[in-house]
């Protein structure tokens, strides 16, 4: 008998058989009924079509018969007995692959890879992660968080189907499908204590003397871009990655920080949160990016969705700053 496939689709010891699923198809039926008759019957074919079918998988096999006629009926040869479970197997496969199919068709099953910057986990991420399983439980989610440059460059290896970024740094867009989710406004988190808590709207001049806690070392292509537009270069004195660590600097008072929209609502209370007036543009637009040119599957269709219904609730639900 000819050699069947190893793992990695090629064969053991040779060129694999050209075979004919409908040869298997009806190979099988004729087993299953021990007659070519019945099994034309349940085909819905001739029995000589029948007959033609098995002639042709015989003689794909090297000639060897896979049957012995009898004057009722059939009975299975040794290399049709040793044909059996590997013509179940390959007829298993294909009905495994058209279930999987249709399921991504109706995103029923499948997988989104996403990636997310980190405040985005604070409320973005988690919303659209409850809804979407709720709607879609067998659809496999796997998420990964990082910078936006960072991020840009996994989805682009095809590591990621889909990765919500920020236009904050700066990186180029132009390779990507850009589907809009919210622009974020901001806040300046300081000690619940501070002179300007309470007050209102802030201009971020009004505290030009301050000492800043930012996630890098330079403004540029940070929030902190903010402070540039406005006309002057905030004096950094701490540099924390960690939103939970940047609010513990600030409630020991050893600054103060600039905190988006999205991360407002998990802010700790020993803290204030001053809105901030920049008539400049909006200090963070957040995108769901997807590679230009790439079709989307059905899953991360969905998935886009539902981040797109998530985003209209947070943006609506947070004040714009005049």
């Amino acid at each position: 008998m000819a050699d069947m496939p190893n793992q990695h689709g090629g064969s053991a010891n040779g060129p694999l058989p050209d075979l004919s699923t409908v040869w298997l198809r009806v190979f099988l039926a004729v087993a299953g009924n021990g007659s070519f008759t019945v099994a034309a019957r349940a085909l819905g074919w001739t029995q000589s079509a029948v007959s033609r079918q098995i002639s042709s998988l015989e003689l794909a096999l090297g000639g060897a018969p896979l049957f012995d006629r009898l004057p009722r009926g059939v009975r299975l040869t040794e290399a049709g007995r040793v044909l059996v479970p590997y013509a179940e197997a390959v007829a298993e496969s294909l009905h495994g692959a058209v279930r999987e199919l249709t399921a991504l068709r109706e995103v029923a099953g499948g997988r989104v890879r996403f990636g997310a910057f980190a405040t985005a986990d604070s409320a973005l991420v988690p919303r659209a992660l409850a809804t979407f399983r709720t709607r879609h439980p067998g659809v496999r989610l796997s998420r990964e968080e990082g910078l936006t440059p960072r991020l840009l460059d996994r989805l682009a290896s095809g590591h990621l189907d889909l990765a919500i970024v920020s236009t904050t740094g700066r990186v180029p867009l132009d390779a990507y499908e850009l589907h809009h989710l919210l622009d974020e406004s901001l806040y300046v988190a300081v000690p619940a204590g501070h002179p300007l808590a309470g007050l209102g709207p802030v201009r971020l001049s009004q505290l030009a003397d301050a000492d800043w806690i930012s996630g890098s070392p330079r403004p540029e292509g940070t929030l902190l871009d903010a402070a540039l537009r406005q006309g002057f270069r905030p004096r950094i004195a701490h540099v924390v990655a960690e939103w939970t660590a940047k609010e513990g600097y600030v409630a020991a008072g050893l600054g103060v920080t600039l905190v988006p929209s999205l991360a407002a609502d998990a802010v700790r209370p020993d803290l204030a949160l001053l809105p901030v007036l920049d008539e400049g543009a909006p200090a963070r637009a957040v995108y769901a990016a997807t590679v230009r040119g790439r079709a989307l599957s059905a899953a991360t269709e969905a998935f886009l969705g539902v981040l797109a219904e998530e985003a209209g609730r947070i943006g609506s639900s947070v004040a714009p700053v005049a």
